[in-house]
């Protein structure tokens, strides 16, 4: 299955949402016998998410290491000190902090989410395909249809759309409802040119989620290759009319 160089050009201008994303937790994990020490632990790591959220990596990183000292086998504070020096683009630390995380919460959903989705960050798809199906099967989660669907957006992006589309098809077996997998498998179709089948999938996640200017701009460029002069019109207006300040809306009105 190959993508057209047109398709390639629309995939990349369509700003749908994609859970590829490392978490930040307040997820308390294991704690460590000494009270004193799991009481300033535990202050430190939530220093550590404050400054995080607030940009302040450098502090978050200062926090989480004195969390670690104090209590060096909480697998959520290994994460997060992973994707904090993910944001400080230092990856080698990065991902030694992610292996140490993933070897102490082997069945830690949010903890092995995150060691995939850095390793496709990075491009090693091959590791982080690898990475995927050991946590799937693995990990204590109600949701595993999230890290399928993650699996499904990595595949896509090194890219191979047949892989990605059996961990989209295998989300939906989970969830059938679950947004996400509707929106990927629409976006995915459309850019391998099979666009009644992503109008399909597109119709489903529209019957029960309202639409974003992203969602509207894909059914544009779907009805648009189909042909249905009424169907990409009632999109279009529908997308100026609630998104008139998105970017899909100034793409759109500058393609005329």
């Amino acid at each position: 299955m190959k993508m057209s160089d047109k398709s390639t050009a629309r995939l990349a201008a369509i700003a749908l949402s994609v859970l590829l994303a490392s978490c930040v937790s307040t997820t308390t994990g294991t704690l460590a016998p000494e009270a004193d020490d799991v009481d300033a632990a535990s202050v430190n790591f939530q220093l550590g998410i404050r400054y995080f959220r607030n940009g302040n990596f450098e502090l978050a990183r200062d926090r989480l290491l004195q969390s670690i000292e104090l209590d060096p086998k909480r697998a959520i504070v290994w994460s997060t000190l992973a994707t904090t020096y993910e944001e400080l683009e230092n990856l080698r630390l990065a991902e030694e902090a992610h292996d140490k995380a993933a070897r102490l919460a082997p069945r830690d959903f949010n903890v092995q989410n995150s060691y995939a989705v850095f390793l496709c960050r990075q491009q090693r798809y091959d590791d982080a395909e690898r990475q995927f199906d050991r946590s799937i099967g693995g990990v204590t989660n109600d949701n595993p249809e999230i890290m399928m669907t993650n699996a499904g957006v990595c595949m896509m992006q090194k890219p191979e759309y047949a892989k990605a589309e059996q961990y989209f098809r295998q989300a939906l077996d989970r969830k059938p409802n679950f947004g996400e997998a509707l929106l990927q498998l629409s976006l995915l179709k459309h850019a391998t040119e099979d666009n009644l089948r992503a109008r399909g999938f597109l119709e489903r996640y529209r019957s029960i989620y309202p639409p974003s200017a992203g969602v509207l701009y894909l059914c544009v460029l779907i009805e648009d290759e189909l042909g249905d002069d009424r169907a990409r019109t009632e999109c279009a207006n529908e997308l100026l009319r609630d998104f008139p300040s998105s970017p899909e809306s100034r793409r759109l009105l500058e393609a005329g």
